[in-house]
Order: structure tokens, then sequence, then C-alpha cells
């Protein structure tokens, strides 16, 4: 069963649709024990940092999904649910986020060249061959929508990179967590392949 994190979010439902037409049994909740129960965890995010973090601790899920770790279940951050995996935010100024992974989350720079929000598809490529990329070819092009990105404080977690305006990290791995800045349920086929990969972890 594949548990996915409800917590006020948007794009949970696009989430589901995806594990579902991949043939997996899930089921959204906010459940404590619904989601340390099971193979496979995600919490996706579409909102602001400082107020999905408020929506965590309302539920009392910050502990919850620090045992997810603890317990070595599969554990996938997408988009905000990246963001919120790591220490704070440009966005939230004095938010704390869940601190699981090591680094920051910084703004676009305010550029006449750079259109903020990074809205669209872009290539990635591989610094190191992560799990959730088994056989994606290079350069595959991936859906985007924020206006934020990591920069992860340890480099050999990053297995993704992509560039607008600059090189940002599109996706990390260390032990049982993975997380993708790009919408892997809205980016067809690859992105299909990506979570295929990931629920077979």
């Amino acid at each position: 069963m594949v548990a996915i994190v409800d917590y006020d979010a948007g794009n949970i439902r696009s989430v589901e649709k995806a594990v579902k037409y991949l043939g997996k049994d899930c089921i959204v909740t906010d459940d404590s024990q619904q989601i340390l129960k099971a193979d496979h965890v995600i919490l996706p995010g579409v909102g602001a940092f400082g107020d999905c973090m408020s929506h965590l601790n309302d539920r009392h899920l910050v502990d919850v999904l620090r045992e997810v770790k603890k317990k070595d279940i599969p554990f996938l951050g997408i988009c905000l649910g990246l963001q919120l995996l790591f220490d704070d935010s440009e966005e939230s100024e004095g938010v704390r986020g869940l601190g699981l992974l090591s680094g920051h989350i910084i703004r676009f720079p305010d550029r006449e060249d750079l259109k903020v929000p990074h809205m669209g598809w872009n290539s990635i490529s591989f610094p190191r061959q992560g799990r959730l990329f088994k056989g994606i070819p290079e350069d595959s092009f991936v859906y985007f929508v924020h206006s934020y990105y990591l920069k992860a404080d340890d480099p050999s977690i990053v297995t993704a990179t992509c560039d607008y305006g600059l090189t940002f990290d599109a996706s990390v791995e260390s032990g049982n967590i993975f997380a993708t800045q790009f919408h892997p349920e809205k980016s067809g086929e690859t992105g299909l392949a990506i979570l295929k990969n990931f629920l077979e972890i």
C-alpha cells in the first residue's frame, strides 16, 4: 500500500491518479498509523513553504515523517514536498523545514531574462545515476512549476540537475529518501517511468 500524505497541499489527487494508473493500491491519508504501515510514502505539494509546514505541524505529521525515515520506508517528496525535506526556505523566513536532509531553498534571482516561476518542460542531467532514473535517458524532459530551488549541502545526494538561468538540484536520493523538484505525475511517460522506479524500490 502506498500512503500519500494529506496535509491540505495541492496536487495530491494527480499523484493518486498516477499511482493507481501504475497498478498500485494507495490511500490519501493524514493518519499516522496508516502512513507508518505503508510500503511507500509520498509527500506531494503545491503551495507556500510556511503554510505547509504549519499544516504538517497541525496534523502532528512532522514526527511521523521523521519516523518514516527511521523505519527505512521508501519516501518520495515531490515539488514542495522536496523543499519541505530540507532545513529552511527563503519563501518563509524563520520557518524550519523537516530537516531530514541538509540544504536550503533559494528564490530564483530577479533577472530580466529569467521568468519566475519556472514553469514548463526542461531537460535534466544526471551527476550520478539515482535509482529513480533507472532506464531514463540523460536529457529527458520533465515538467516544473516553482519559484524556489534547492541547494543541497551535500552534492553527493544530487541525482539530477536542471539548467534554468543557473544550474539547480532537481532530484536527490539519500538512503530511503528520494525527492524531485519536478512533477513526475505531470511528466508524461518519462514521469510515469520515474514513479514506477520508486514504487519498485
